[in-house]
Order: C-alpha cells, then sequence, then structure tokens
C-alpha cells in the first residue's frame, strides 16, 4: 500500500484493452515527481432500452466477457434501459455497429474509459491518489479523487528545430528548467568559437541526432513540451526524420514513441500524444486563451508582445540565411535556434499561456493539450449529473439539424452622437440558464409535467422542471468559482471558466453534441431577444433613446452632451434600476430568483455608426467611438470598422484612423483630407499601399472566381520557378501585393506602375464618404477642390 495520501495533476490519459480487461493509465505531475497510475480490470458500460434487451443478448455468446444488468435509469423519451458492461471497451464498439445494422442504438458507447472514469467521480485535472501497491514511480490499483486545489510546478521545455527548405533535419534546440542545448547535424568545425549561455553538441549523422534527443529527454525528463507549430512542424519533420533514418523517435516516459492520429475534419492536420508529457502549441494556446493578432507567425507575436523578434529577412532571405549557416557557420545557426525556443518561452511567460492552460484543464476536465473541446467539456460535467438524476444520454445525430435563432442584434440608428453609454449583460446566456432553469434534462422532465406550478414557461412553449435539472448547478458552480478567482486575482482560472459558462450554449446548439436541441437552445437565444427588447423599452421610457444593441449589449445616447460625471452617474442609475426591475419581475411573475446582471461597460464622449455601404440603413457590429473611463482617459475605440480589419491597406486604416480622431476631437479635418489623398498621389505614402490576404486554398484550387490575392500568388510563384526559388503560394498561405496599373503585382516582383487612382477610389473614398455625408461632405467635392489632384 501506498503510505501516505499523493496529490498530482493529470498530464496524459489512455486506455489499452489486455487479456484482463481494460486498463486505465494516467501519467501525473506530483511534487516527488512524476507518478504513473494504472488501474487495471476497468469494466466498461453503455446502456441500451429495456425492449432490445433479447436482441442484445443474442450477440453475448460471441462477445465473451459482456453482462447485461437491470439499472434504474431511462432515456430522454422515457424509456427504461439496461446497462451493458464489457471487460473490454472495444467490445462495446463492435456490439454498437451490431445493433445498429438492427436499427437499435447502444447508448453512451462512445465515453472511453479513462474519460468516463474522471467524470463520473467528478474529477478533473487534480487528484488525490489513496491506497494502491506502489513499485517505485508505479502506482497500480489506488484510489482516486478530486483534488480540485492542487497546482504543481511543471517542469517545461522549449523545442525548436531548423531545416533545410526540403525539411532536411539540421538542428535541434531544446531550452530546459536546467539544461540549454542545440543539437547539431555534421562534425564541429575546427576553430569554431564555443557559445558561452548555452551547449552545442555535434552529431554525425541525422540518427546519431535524433537518439541524442531521445537521452535528452530520458534524463532530463520534463513534463511539459511547448513550442511554436511544434507538433504541425516539429514534431512531424523529427519524425519523419526518424523514419527515413530508421531512428526510434522514443520522447515519452518511458522512452515510448509518439502516438500520431489524423484529424478527421482538417485534412493534413494531425494530434501527437507522447505518453506521460504535454505538448501544448503557442498559436493553438493563443486562440485557446481568445488572443488575437493579425498573425500569428512567431515573429509577428513577439513583436507584439515582447516588442522583439527573430527575423533574419524575408522567407527567401530566411530560407538562404540558414543554409549559409549551416554550410558555413554552424554555431552561428545554434544562435538563432535556440532564440527560438528562448522568444516561445518568453510568450508563454508574458502571457501567462502555461498557467491558463492548467486552469483550463482544472475547469473543463479535458487533458492540458486538448484544445477546443467545448463539447467534450459540456459533457465531461454534464453526464455524471444526468445519470444521478435516472438518465442516460442520447446519442449524436438522435435530433435532426434545424436552424435556431441566434443573438439579438437591433437594427442601429446611423450617424453621429454626443454622450452615448453602453450597458450589457454579465454572461447573459449563463445567466439566463440559472435564472429560467434551461437545461437538457429539464426540458425532459417539464415536457411530461402536467402541473403548471412545477414548470418554467419558455420561448415558444417550452418547459422546464423547477426541481429536476443539471445544467443550471453545473452554472452556478462555475459561476461561483470565477467569483472566488476574481478575488484571489487568478486571471488565468477566471477566464477559463468565463470561457467554459460562455460556450454552453453554443454546445447545445451544436449538431454534433449528444445534447443538441433546437428548442432547447431557441430557448435561451430567444430568452436574450426578449430581454433586450424589454432593457430596450426600460431607457427608452427614462427618455434616452437605444440607438443600437448586440446579444448582450444596448447602447444608449443620453440625447444631449453630458459631462463624463454625468454620464457615469446615468448609468449607475439606469443599472441600479433595471437590475432592482429584473428582480422584482420575475418574483412577482414568475417566481423565479434572479441571476440576471446587467452592468455599465463604456462611455463614449463621442459616437459613430456608419450606414451598409451604398444604403441609409444603419450597419451592425461596426461602430467607433471616443471612450471616457470614470477618471477621465480617453481612448479611441473601433469595432469592425476598416481600422479593425486586416483586409484593408495601413493606407486606408491610418486615414480612417485620422479622420475619425479629428472628428471626434472637434479638429478641423478637410485639411487632412486633401493632404492625405495628395500624398498619396504623390507616392509619398507608398509604404502603405500593400495589401496582405490570406489564401485559404491551394492555388490550384481557384478556377472560376480568381481574387488579387491569388493573381498575386500565380505571378510570385512565376518568378520563384523562374529564378530557381522554391515556390511558396502552391499550398495556400499570406501574400502581400500592391495594385498597379496592370493588376496586383506581388513584392516579390512588381515591375509597374502603382495604379494610386485605385487607392483613392477603393480605400480612401469608400471611408471618407461613410464618415463624411453625415456632415454633408464627400470626398470628391473636397479632393476635386485641389487643382490637379486627380
Amino acid at each position: 500500500m501506498v503510505p501516505t495520501e499523493i496529490k498530482g495533476f493529470i498530464l496524459t490519459r489512455h486506455w489499452r484493452d489486455v487479456t484482463a480487461g481494460t486498463e486505465i493509465e494516467y501519467w501525473l505531475a506530483t511534487d516527488a515527481g512524476p507518478r504513473k497510475v494504472v488501474l487495471t480490470s476497468q469494466t466498461s458500460v453503455a446502456f441500451v432500452e429495456t425492449k432490445y434487451r433479447e436482441s442484445v443478448e443474442t450477440h453475448l455468446a460471441a462477445m465473451p466477457g459482456l453482462e447485461v444488468r437491470e439499472l434504474e435509469l431511462k432515456t430522454f423519451h422515457q424509456q427504461p434501459v439496461v446497462g451493458v458492461y464489457a471487460k473490454h471497451f472495444r467490445q462495446l464498439a463492435r456490439l454498437a455497429r451490431a445493433l445498429r445494422i438492427q436499427g437499435i442504438p447502444l447508448l453512451e458507447a462512445d465515453v472511453r474509459p479513462h474519460d468516463r472514469f474522471l467524470m463520473e467521480r467528478f474529477i478533473t485535472a487534480g487528484v488525490l491518489v489513496e491506497g494502491g501497491r506502489a513499485d517505485g514511480s508505479l502506482i497500480i490499483d489506488c484510489k482516486l479523487k478530486p483534488a480540485p486545489d492542487y497546482r504543481p510546478v511543471l517542469k517545461v521545455v522549449s523545442l525548436d528545430i531548423e531545416t533545410s527548405q526540403d525539411e532536411e533535419l539540421y538542428s535541434i534546440a531544446l531550452v530546459g528548467t536546467v539544461d540549454r542545448v542545440v543539437f547539431m547535424l555534421g562534425e564541429r568545425p575546427p576553430e569554431s568559437s564555443e557559445p558561452s549561455d548555452f551547449s552545442l553538441i555535434y552529431c554525425s549523422t541525422r540518427k546519431a541526432l535524433l537518439e541524442t534527443l531521445a537521452n535528452w529527454f530520458e534524463r532530463n525528463d520534463p513534463d511539459v513540451i511547448i513550442g511554436w507549430s511544434v507538433i504541425q512542424f516539429d514534431l512531424r519533420v523529427l519524425q519523419k526524420g526518424a523514419d527515413a533514418c530508421g531512428a526510434q523517435l522514443h520522447l515519452g516516459r518511458e522512452r515510448r514513441p509518439i502516438d500520431w492520429r489524423t484529424h478527421p475534419g482538417k485534412q493534413g492536420y494531425l494530434f501527437a500524444a507522447v505518453p506521460g508529457r504535454v505538448v501544448i502549441d503557442g498559436i493553438e494556446a493563443l486562440k485557446a486563451a481568445s488572443r488575437s493578432f493579425s498573425s500569428f507567425s512567431l515573429e509577428a507575436v513577439s513583436q507584439e508582445l515582447l516588442g522583439e523578434g527573430k527575423a533574419i529577412g524575408d522567407e527567401y532571405d530566411k530560407m538562404a540565411e540558414i543554409e549559409r549557416r549551416y554550410q558555413e557557420d554552424k554555431p552561428a545557426l545554434a544562435v538563432y535556434n535556440i532564440r527560438d525556443c528562448e522568444l516561445v518561452l518568453r510568450i508563454f511567460d508574458k502571457a501567462d499561456l502555461l498557467q491558463f492552460m492548467m486552469e483550463r484543464a482544472h475547469t473543463t476536465g479535458l487533458q492540458v493539450d486538448h484544445f477546443g473541446g467545448s463539447i467534450a467539456a459540456f459533457s465531461h460535467h454534464y453526464l455524471p449529473r444526468m445519470h444521478r438524476l435516472g438518465y442516460v444520454a442520447p446519442n449524436v445525430g438522435e435530433i435532426a439539424t434545424k436552424a435556431f435563432p441566434g443573438g439579438y442584434v437591433m437594427d442601429s440608428k446611423p450617424g453621429f452622437y454626443d454622450s452615448v453609454i453602453v450597458l450589457d449583460y454579465k454572461s447573459l446566456y449563463p445567466s439566463i440558464i440559472r435564472t429560467f432553469l434551461v437545461d437538457p434534462v429539464g426540458f425532459v422532465e417539464g415536457s411530461n409535467m402536467s402541473d403548471p406550478a412545477r414548470v418554467v414557461k419558455g420561448p415558444k412553449g417550452t418547459l422546464f422542471s423547477r426541481e429536476k435539472h443539471c445544467l443550471p448547478e453545473i452554472v452556478t458552480t462555475l459561476w461561483r468559482a470565477r467569483d472566488e478567482a476574481k478575488l484571489a486575482k487568478n486571471e488565468s482560472l477566471s477566464q477559463a471558466l468565463k470561457l467554459l459558462m460562455n460556450s454552453f450554449a453554443g454546445v447545445l446548439g451544436a449538431a454534433d453534441c449528444r445534447f443538441f436541441n433546437p428548442q432547447v437552445v431557441s430557448a435561451i437565444t430567444l430568452r436574450g431577444h426578449e430581454m433586450m427588447k424589454l432593457t430596450r423599452t426600460f431607457v427608452e421610457k427614462r427618455g434616452y433613446e437605444a440607438i443600437y444593441g448586440d446579444t448582450d449589449s444596448i447602447f444608449i445616447w443620453l440625447k444631449r452632451a453630458r459631462t463624463n460625471e454625468e454620464a457615469h452617474a446615468i448609468a449607475a442609475n439606469l443599472v441600479k434600476d433595471i437590475n432592482d426591475w429584473w428582480t422584482h419581475t420575475l418574483r412577482r411573475e414568475h417566481g423565479l430568483e434572479n441571476f440576471l446582471e446587467i452592468e455599465f461597460d463604456t462611455h463614449y464622449k463621442k459616437f459613430f455608426m456608419p450606414t451598409i455601404r451604398g444604403s441609409e440603413l444603419g450597419s451592425k457590429k461596426r461602430y467607433a467611438g471616443l471612450s471616457v473611463d470614470a477618471a477621465g482617459k480617453e481612448e479611441m475605440v473601433y469595432r469592425g470598422l476598416e481600422m479593425a480589419r486586416s483586409d484593408w491597406t495601413p493606407l486606408a486604416r491610418q486615414f480612417q484612423e485620422g479622420l475619425l480622431s479629428r472628428i471626434f476631437h472637434g479638429v478641423p479635418y478637410k485639411e487632412f483630407v486633401t493632404d492625405y489623398a495628395q500624398a498619396t498621389l504623390a507616392g509619398r505614402k507608398d509604404d502603405l499601399l500593400i495589401y496582405r490576404k490570406r489564401l485559404r486554398h491551394r492555388l490550384d484550387a481557384y478556377q472560376v472566381n480568381v481574387p488579387p490575392q491569388v493573381r498575386a500568388a500565380r505571378i510570385a510563384d512565376e518568378h520563384n520557378s523562374r529564378v530557381n526559388r522554391p515556390l511558396q503560394y502552391q499550398k495556400g498561405g499570406w501574400i502581400q501585393y500592391v495594385m498597379t496599373q496592370n493588376g496586383p503585382e506581388p513584392l516579390e516582383t512588381r515591375h509597374s506602375r502603382i495604379d494610386y487612382d485605385h487607392y483613392l477610389t477603393k480605400q480612401l473614398q469608400p471611408i471618407a464618404d461613410a464618415i463624411l455625408q453625415p456632415m454633408g461632405d464627400n470626398f470628391m467635392v473636397l479632393t476635386s477642390a485641389q487643382q490637379g489632384l486627380f
């Protein structure tokens, strides 16, 4: 027996069928080092309606180890079920296929053993290990309980490789907690200088290089591998190199290989499971944390977050320089290689990415490096609770896909305004779930109740049980945890909890979720519509005007210019009165406790809502404003306008920013417009004319509609072919180009004169007219007044 309890953090999880049954394996990070937990002879379970029991039993003889048991559970259709227990998990998949031919669904047969074991014990990432048999770092057949407060210190290594243009491996850099090293292919150059702050080890063959890497992992034993495109590029290339030279890429604990899987819906996208170690890609982690950048290249993110980068020229110069350093100056290549590792580590530290990913695992119940996964996280929380209420889950696809209403977007009233305040509902959809008891089980229960006092009426005749539900309690638990995280200033945990709660409505509306139900998700979104309309009526009865609203936010014009103090005071009074109104209304009319809470968000001293281009109708999700906080600090805010969109040139974005800023601050703008247009025509803004657009498909996929970026990319690769350089755009990517008098031309090979008229009429004029027309001006009148401008 293990003499003391051990707390651990789950790094990886795995299951396998062996002769004795199903085994579950968890690798844990603990204060005493890594521990492997193995649970033997685990029974897997699925469910089938009782009326199909005889059909199931006809398959038992061919599948020894299967057993059918009576249970006190039922389906959403109120049909009783029996449990089908299997010695081996794969037996359930075989049985499910056999029954499917007969039109019989086997329910929950796809829930993997290592996930079900954790969810049924309400374990997410932290575990308390009790008992079991210990053999060094191995613990067998112990008990696991939740340990939600355990946070270990993880050993991290940043990994980066350098290759030739054809992905031939040159070097591998590793920066870890205690070691900084570069493994370089080739012989040590004579009289080469040694780097002072890391080790440079030469390996004569690629096989030796990869075996040295595996030895390093065994010796240093990191918990986490981080990098930039670390799976899709670095690990993939390492595996490719290992396969080519007969080496074993044993980077997992116990010198186990990487378990590679392909994404079923993303061609060429790979998953890499490294036993005992977590692999976190910096790009995926930033996206999971809702961080956005104009480009997710390491150079772009480094420049934006850290104020520095690592570039050694453009794509062509970079590859040529890497090749030159490998052939002529390997220590310099090693410096460049390890620099990438350092930048990734610093980005992770600056953005608290590792802490966020750990807190996300604690919140969702998913493995640390499981990106996306909103449906899996929902199931992790929901399934065990619905089982305890006597229900089993439906299979995916039980309800046919059907459209349902999205968030409410109010028609906007375009124009310029003084003093606009924005109020928004805190976590609108989670608060609707809590308040109105919206829930899949609650919907099933409510639909089968005859006593109106026991149900909550939802939109379009939906009914939800007041007594029997799961999701409101789940949201309440997460909500309280987030409040505690905010008090403790744990931003990573607070963000992870917020993202999880806000994903629940989307999960219920996802056709590939087993709980998909248009009626249930509509009960959330349509309640949001009703709330926004009632809020609009409320504020307009106070003498103000709602000029726009979007899902959970309402923009309120205070009808005249107000001081900042006045605007904030009006906002505070509205917030209090609206929240009080909801509390009293819900208690009086529905007998419900109110968890809806509107908050003050922003005061715009000046605000602009444009029209839809070519129309007099107000646009949606597009506006700009000069915000002022309680301390009087001003900030220009742009949402959805060209200023905030990457498909417009810097010329357009800077023009829009300059024009709006002048109008908001009461500075004359006419001279700015004419001077800007004149400078553009004179070539003084040529560095701002660059379009940067993404090719989302292979270059040869564009046949009928060929947009400018594709034409530019084809010109670029035709040029690359002529000068014997690698083709850059055949598989997609980002292209930079300018519009010339002969059409779009890439920066790599521009020969024609700039088409300045294009930039005036297609970039500056649409922006100017959208802003100036409400003021009685237009771009053509202002610019044509300058003699010879056109």
